[in-house]
């Protein structure tokens, strides 16, 4: 419930435009990962970076953005999502201005961080501003869905724009592209999307934040400097040992607050502990991919960098065709044939690369990125249905907001393993000898695939439901429940 509700007051068109403001902010975010993968090489000849510094290129922008989107939704509750989403937009736009002049790798880490900072304020925002401007449960249907497929177009945008962009004029310029989009829909969002904020706000929680933030780092430098310090050295056992205990000061402290940023109990539900882990294992899975593929094709394949990213449009064109398919199934059948199916994909896509040579039959690559496209299109509906089904409705957008904060939890962690594991292989060097020191990393993106399916199967069936009603009972009073 919010104070002020716009959506019946406004004309279709405003409404529709209010949409194209939004899908905007989430075509930033999206085309930002994938068009960074891409200059990703010309990237460490330029700036001299390890392979180390470029999993940090990527996971200085996914760890900010995974530890602050709950602070960011509830501040926009608080304070107003109009006034949120504009410094999410400035703050992405000005991230993305520094980024393309930064200096040396330090600082390009930096300022990728800046512009995670801004992209935290905006997909969860600029999806409650939809929630409230789409009241008609058909029509903000309709409007979700043209949310999703933009996540597809900004796959298959993203790698191509960035080969054409640094192939033509250097890795720089594939910041740039945000500047004129930012500034247009800064100007946009003053125009024509209303003001809006929640009634009732949750309260601010920084002690769980800053515990948040301090697990996700520390558990991600851990992995990501491991080989290069050496695993039993003092500082990265001390990193690891301090993520850990972390974790378990957070869930006590989470267990006795009165409204905690995120509620351990949750977790009880066997269907939301299962959306979260495997919005882990997907992301993971698949930001590891990514990662692989693109220092695989430029660095021991030779492609440029636009070669390699018309490489992977069978990724984006399946996702793009399968992620509104997947929906109706789940709503219609339910979740399990979607994650059956994603699993098996997502499975079999890397294992097919466990072999990888610098002379692999082209056909052979872009199958397994077909294959990765269609794992990858069917997962993203069944997660968030699976995340909410069964939660009070009250919950279920902080429900899909943990799922969402999981999925890049997952991207994070999946390229610092990925990223670490073939990094020693190949004692931080890249060239030909990168395809057989990428092996191990395959085989860990093979897990991935293989817990979405574990998961996807153990917690859509009837034992899980069971487990979601359950839990419902215990966040709700009975006739509560009785209601929903």
């Amino acid at each position: 419930m919010t104070t002020t509700n716009p959506g019946p007051d406004l004309t279709p068109g405003r409404r529709r435009l209010i949409l194209a403001i939004c899908c905007m902010s989430l075509l930033l975010v999206s085309i930002d990962v994938t068009i960074v993968n891409v200059a990703l090489p010309s990237i460490q000849h330029d700036l001299h970076a390890s392979v180390s510094g470029l999993q940090w290129i990527i996971d200085a922008y996914t760890l900010v953005l995974a530890s602050l989107l709950l602070l960011s939704g509830s501040t926009a509750d608080r304070l107003g999502r109009r006034r949120i989403f504009q410094v999410g937009l400035t703050l992405f736009t000005l991230g993305s201005l520094l980024c393309s002049v930064a200096p040396s790798l330090g600082w390009l880490v930096a300022f990728r961080a800046v512009q995670a900072v801004g992209g935290s304020m905006l997909n969860p925002v600029a999806m409650s501003i939809i929630t409230n401007v789409f009241t008609e449960p058909g029509e903000r249907a309709r409007a979700i869905g043209v949310w999703g497929a933009v996540v597809g177009v900004s796959l298959g945008l993203g790698p191509v724009l960035g080969g054409v962009l640094v192939d033509s004029i250097g890795w720089r310029s594939i910041f740039w592209v945000n500047i004129p989009v930012g500034i247009a829909a800064l100007v946009l969002t003053a125009l024509f999307v209303p003001e809006s904020r929640a009634a009732r706000s949750r309260r601010l929680d920084p002690v769980a934040q800053l515990l948040v933030i301090g697990v996700l780092v520390g558990l991600s430098h851990g992995i990501i400097e491991g080989p290069r310090q050496g695993w039993s050295s003092p500082e990265i056992v001390s990193l690891l040992a301090a993520a850990v205990v972390g974790l378990l000061v957070l869930v006590g402290y989470e267990a006795r607050r009165h409204e905690p940023l995120v509620d351990v109990r949750f977790f009880r539900s066997a269907p939301f502990s299962g959306a979260a882990a495997m919005a882990a294992f997907g992301f993971g899975g698949f930001g590891g991919f990514l990662f692989l593929n693109t220092l695989y094709l430029q660095d021991v394949r030779h492609y440029s960098a636009l070669q390699a990213g018309l490489c992977t449009l069978p990724t984006a064109v399946m996702a793009f065709v399968l992620s509104p398919w997947s929906g109706r199934i789940t709503a219609r059948r339910g979740p399990r044939i979607p994650l059956a199916v994603a699993g098996i994909a997502m499975t079999a896509a890397p294992l097919m690369l466990t072999r990888l040579t610098p002379t692999t039959p082209l056909a052979w690559l872009l199958a397994s990125y077909l294959l990765l496209g269609i794992g990858f299109g069917m997962l993203n509906a069944p997660i968030t249905n699976t995340a909410v089904s069964g939660m009070p409705r009250a919950q279920a957008g902080v429900a899909a907001a943990i799922a969402s904060t999981s999925r890049q939890v997952g991207q994070s962690l999946g390229v610092a393993v990925v990223g670490s594991v073939a990094g020693a292989g190949a004692v931080g060097a890249l060239g030909t000898g990168f395809a057989h020191a990428s092996h191990p990393g395959w085989w860990v993106v093979v897990g991935c695939g293989v817990g979405v399916l574990s998961v996807g199967l153990t917690v859509s069936g009837v034992r899980g439901r069971a487990s979601a009603d359950r839990t419902a009972e215990r966040l709700l009073p009975a006739r509560a429940v009785a209601a929903r």
